[in-house]
């Protein structure tokens, strides 16, 4: 279950969250007036939202929330070359990089070189419409990871530093990051490729949970020595503390599905005994591309996996990816019930739910959602991107129309080249969302997370002052 405020029915929640955001109806009426006409035009619109409270970020990794540009900032720093083919990054050689292969912008302008980096590790060219014809943009976006890992693996407090002050700019102030430490890294590699079943799985459970204990505390160690890291860049704690230091941080370990069986077994086993021994993780995920050939295969065994894990772990929150598909995408037969699946193996939120439409029991699943207060973390700009879908075959108003409870998320920033502003600005102007819609949905971003209940109600407090402040401000004619 979930903690807290998430304990209560949606409708309960509906009706909470309604009352306190409509603590003056007159003044949110005026402020709703002026967001309405600053929707005629996109960039007023975005004018307009930039300055609103949004809550929390519930559906973000860390690596993917990272601009192409500070992850070249940081491989130039360290002295890290272009790969031959000029699409990566890679540690220098004795002497160091060789002229043409150097990470650097000449005379302040980008380099064709350097541009083609900056399109590599992200979807920029891509959007801008290079190379549309070669490959998509589920392509495009998944490649990107492998492509700035080798910079990624040594930077996570830069990281963690650059998605506070981000967060802070675009007025977020809750993140549930995505984020695992390397600690994990190499056992969870090691688990081999021998098959598996379900009938398998709690013998493995006992040697997995042999082997992962012991990396436990290094882990945490691993964790508090980059976070505070993170805290000395942004001068936290000194008169000149930066705003991202008010931004609270949590974390979600990261499963990875498109593995043989006994790896993504074992990710899991990590996922879950982390979340259990360090508070900072406040849940689990399950990601990598939902169509992977291996991910399709396994779905059933990932997810009862998920449930023998949740079993021994009841503490443990689970947020799972679940029908992050195209109509398109794979076979009919292969996306009849991934999300109903997913709450059946216990989970508390779904990470994008493009394809519910596509399942067998569409209905019963989201009326399911909607009495469980089960959320669905909409990424407008990513489903767009990966899948194709937006505007009215996006399915965030059937979700709405069928009474789940939703939250906006930016799922990968940096590789987007977005931020949460956009989702609020799509969500208006190719969702329909009204003002009162997004005051309520930064709500729900806080509501739905895994946060434990005294921090819940404390973030709760403050949005709900930051968006007083929002509104008088607006009121007295501020842009």
């Amino acid at each position: 279950m979930l903690a807290g405020a998430a304990l209560l029915p949606h409708a309960v929640l509906a009706g909470t969250t309604a009352a306190r955001a409509n603590s003056s109806p007159g003044r949110e009426a005026a402020v709703a007036r002026i967001m309405a006409r600053a929707a005629q035009s996109p960039t007023e619109l975005r004018l307009f939202l930039r300055a609103m409270p949004k809550g929390g970020d519930l559906h973000n990794h860390l690596s993917g929330a990272i601009w192409a540009e500070d992850y070249l900032l940081w491989a130039a720093q360290a002295g890290f070359c272009a790969t031959a083919d000029g699409l990566s990054v890679e540690p220098p050689p004795p002497g160091g990089c060789a002229s043409e292969r150097r990470i650097e912008r000449r005379d302040g302008q980008e380099s064709p070189a350097y541009a083609r980096l900056v399109d590599s590790f992200s979807t920029r060219g891509w959007q801008a419409g290079v190379g549309r014809n070669e490959r998509s943009g589920h392509a495009q976006f998944f490649q990107t990871f492998a492509r700035f890992a080798p910079i990624a693996a040594i930077s996570t407090a830069p990281m963690l530093a650059s998605v506070r002050r981000h967060a802070a700019l675009d007025r977020v102030g809750y993140l549930e990051l995505d984020h695992n430490t390397n600690a994990f890294s190499q056992a969870i590699m090691a688990a081999g490729d021998a098959p598996m079943g379900e009938g398998d799985i709690a013998a493995t459970f006992e040697a997995d949970r042999a082997l992962i204990e012991p990396l436990l505390a290094q882990a945490s160690t691993e964790l508090s020595a980059d976070e505070a890291a993170a805290a000395k860049a942004l001068q936290c704690a000194t008169p000149q503390a930066e705003a991202g230091c008010r931004v609270r941080v949590h974390y979600l370990f990261q499963a990875l599905r498109a593995l043989p069986p006994r790896m993504v077994f074992r990710s899991l086993v990590a996922a879950f005994m982390m979340a259990d021994h360090d508070p900072r993780y406040v849940g689990i995920n399950i990601v990598m591309p939902e169509d992977h050939p291996l991910a399709l295969r396994d779905y059933p065994l990932h997810m009862a996996m998920i449930r023998f894990l949740a079993a021994r772990y009841p503490r443990v929150h689970r947020t799972l990816h679940a029908g992050e598909l195209g109509a398109t995408q794979v076979p009919p037969l292969n996306r009849t019930d991934h999300i109903a699946q997913a709450i059946a193996a216990g989970a508390q939120r779904i990470g994008h739910g493009v394809d519910i439409a596509g399942e067998e029991n569409a209905a019963a699943t989201m009326a399911r959602m909607a009495r469980e207060g089960i959320a669905v973390e909409i990424n407008l700009t990513s489903n767009d991107v990966i899948l194709g879908v937006k505007g009215e075959a996006h399915p965030l108003g059937l979700y709405r129309r069928h009474g789940v409870p939703f939250v906006l998320s930016t799922d990968d920033a940096g590789v987007l080249r977005g931020d949460m502003t956009g989702e609020y600005v799509r969500a208006v102007r190719e969702q329909g969302l009204t003002y009162r819609d997004l005051k309520q949905a930064s709500r729900a971003s806080l509501t739905y997370s895994f946060m434990p209940p005294d921090e819940k109600a404390a973030a709760l407090a403050a949005l709900d002052r930051e968006w007083d402040a929002f509104e008088q401000d607006r009121m007295a004619g501020a842009p």
